[in-house]
Order: C-alpha cells, then structure tokens, then sequence
C-alpha cells in the first residue's frame, strides 16, 4: 500500500506549512500558515480519504440567521463547507479528499479555499462568534 502519510507530509512540506503536530501511527497532522489566517487545521490521513478540519468559531446561542448565511456562504466556497460538530455548537471549515488520485494541486486547493474564506468572511465569521 502506498505510504499516504508520506505523501501528504511532502505536500506540507512543499506549500510551507508549518507542522505544529503529527502522529503518523494515527495519520494525524496539525498545521499552520499564519499569513494565511490558517491556525492548527487539522489534517487527519484515513485511507481512502484525507479529512481537513478547521474550527471556526463557537456558537453562544442559537441562531436561524447564522445557520442560514453559513449555508449560503457554503454555495461560494469552492473546496470544502461550513459544518457544525456533534453538539451542534462548534463551525467548522471541513473538506475530504480522495487519496487514490490526489496531487498537490488539489490537495493546494484546499488550503487556498480556506485561506480565500477566513480573508473574505472574516468580519462575518467575528460577528457570528460574537452572538
């Protein structure tokens, strides 16, 4: 089986990310870009798929407006969506990818959604956690 870990520990590497965590016996990265507003997404190898995570912001109190404008934005990302955790509470920017075919282009287009995100909905994402 082709080491997946590996290859995705060359993509980091190559996008100079910085690995803040891994644990190649659970297939788990946590990295950064700064200058990209990225801080400790989480990378999770879990053959077929690699799993991006990145926490966003905690809901205080619940909010149809809120849900509704995550769901619209979800229409202009361009890799990955808003989803909520298991308690419903915690946004999260979440995106999987297959492993068989995965390149560095793609895996790159994942980053760059989410950079593009936090810099064009930042002031929203702010306001959402403020309520």
């Amino acid at each position: 089986m082709k080491d997946y870990y590996g290859v995705v520990k060359n993509y980091l590497n190559a996008l100079e990310l910085d690995i803040k965590y891994e644990n190649s016996r659970e297939g788990i990265f946590i990295v950064s870009n700064e200058q990209e507003g990225v801080f400790n997404l989480i990378i999770c190898v879990a053959y077929p798929i690699v799993i991006f995570e990145q926490f966003l912001f905690e809901i205080k109190a619940e909010s149809p407006a809120v849900y509704k404008a995550l769901l619209q934005k979800n229409r202009d990302i361009i890799h990955g969506a808003f989803v909520l955790d298991a308690t419903g509470r915690k946004v999260i920017f979440r995106d999987s990818l297959q492993l068989e075919n995965l390149d560095q282009n793609e895996f790159g287009a994942t980053l760059n959604s989410l950079s593009l995100l936090l810099s064009e909905y930042s002031e929203q994402i702010i306001n959402f956690s403020k309520n």
